[in-house]
């Protein structure tokens, strides 16, 4: 039947039995049964646990065997402790369903990279002792440094994953191109993205656990405690993401539209600055893109509005970006918290041509399609939310919600 969905797709098998057997025998292997530790229930954080153990106030009281500790040492091993329980638990969840993804995705050679990377952390997790002593917390950070560098690459490698995916389908369909009659999209598989949306908020929070952990060991900056600044201010971080998205749009457009940074610009609330970049960025560089590309560099350009609202009562800050670019067309609407689906020129097209990055000045201005998705997913982490209003034809408004009373549960999948 014409515009119907197209009949389940059969599992896509990307190599043959003898070669999947042959480079299966240099990967790593679970130290123990990971099915026990996946069993186990994975334990929520929020923002206001992670500033207030940060600051050691969670802390029990001392028995004869702290009394040697400072208070940062007791701290550092509570949070050693709570990490060396709980790690293996996550990442345990996620090793298993990265092996079992539906349509050939765990078949994937970068999704199976992904997998083997958690496997790995997990053994090296499982072998070090429980950090109970001083000396053994310091090895420990060791070992979770280590990790953290491993998994650094893992937002661009599954994005390879899916883009092998991807290439994998086009083989199916033929060749045919995207938009062909018949063709499959990556986006008519919602199995998949609740799984990427769901892996990627996971990620999210094994990197807050360690990164927080790691950055307690490290000397404390004014108003921060671990990654949380108690006084991040939307306006500074706005306005960092704004040079830097502007910078990037002139490199590729010869120009870029003016921003306006409009309403609570004396704004400040516990967050950590380096997500609050992350979300802002995207969002203004799809606006400095859509104007762009909607009015031409050769004409006058309508500005960019940044609008910050809060109040003593609200339970959100709302960050609203504004622009004049064109809006999205409604039949986009649907696909734009598609991973790997973008408006812009794709960054890669071939297998042989992938981004190495997909953050910084050095990277395409749009098409890698994780923007969005990835955004949402980092606002979401701790209650927050991104929504998206378009005027097709005139422009795009999207709303940035960022929970400021940090008491809400990061949403475990």
């Amino acid at each position: 039947r014409a515009g119907s969905r197209p009949p389940p797709v059969p599992r896509l098998q990307a190599f043959s039995a003898a070669a999947k057997a042959a480079r299966d025998h240099d990967r790593p292997v679970p130290a123990c049964d990971m099915n026990e530790y996946a069993t186990k229930r994975q334990t929520g954080v929020n923002m206001e646990a992670l500033l207030s153990t940060g600051m050691g106030l969670r802390l029990p009281d001392k028995g004869p065997s702290d009394s040697s500790l400072s208070l940062q040492q007791r701290t550092l091993i509570q949070v050693a402790s709570f990490l060396h329980h709980e790690l293996p638990i996550r990442l345990a969840h996620r090793a298993l369903e990265l092996e079992s993804l539906p349509h050939g995705l765990s078949d994937m050679p970068s999704v199976r990279a992904v997998r083997d990377w958690y496997v790995e952390s997990f053994n090296e997790l499982l072998a070090h002792p429980p950090p109970r002593t001083a000396e053994l917390e310091a090895s420990f950070e060791r070992v979770l440094r280590r990790i953290y560098d491993r998994h650094a690459p893992t937002l661009l490698r599954m994005a390879r994953g899916v883009h092998e995916f991807k290439l994998a389908l086009k083989k199916r369909n033929g060749g045919g191109a995207p938009g062909s009659p018949g063709a499959i999209q990556i986006w008519e598989f919602p199995e998949v993205h609740q799984f990427l949306d769901s892996f990627y908020i996971s990620r999210i929070g094994i990197r807050i656990l360690i990164g927080q952990y790691l950055e307690l060991r490290q000397p404390q900056e004014a108003n921060y405690v671990g990654l949380i600044n108690t006084h991040t201010s939307p306006f500074e971080i706005a306005g960092h993401a704004i040079e830097d998205a502007r910078y990037m749009c002139a490199r590729q457009y010869g120009d870029a539209p003016e921003v306006e940074i409009k309403g609570r610009t004396n704004l400040t609330f516990s967050y950590i600055p380096s997500h609050l970049y992350y979300m802002l960025f995207e969002v203004i560089k799809n606006s400095l893109r859509a104007v762009c590309e909607f009015h031409g560099t050769e004409s006058e350009m309508p500005p960019v509005r940044v609008i910050i609202a809060d109040g003593e009562q609200n339970e959100d800050v709302v960050i609203k970006v504004s622009d004049e670019g064109g809006g999205i067309a409604r039949s986009h609407m649907g696909r734009i918290w598609s991973y790997l689906f973008t408006t812009a020129r794709p960054a890669f097209e071939e297998e042989d041509h992938f981004p190495d990055s997909q953050i910084g000045t050095d990277s395409p201005l749009a098409g890698l399609g994780y923007g969005l998705p990835t955004s949402r997913a980092y606002a979401r982490y701790f209650g927050g939310d991104l929504n998206i209003m378009s005027m097709e034809g005139y422009g795009t408004d999207a709303f940035l919600h960022l929970s400021r009373l940090g008491n809400r549960s990061e949403p475990l999948p």
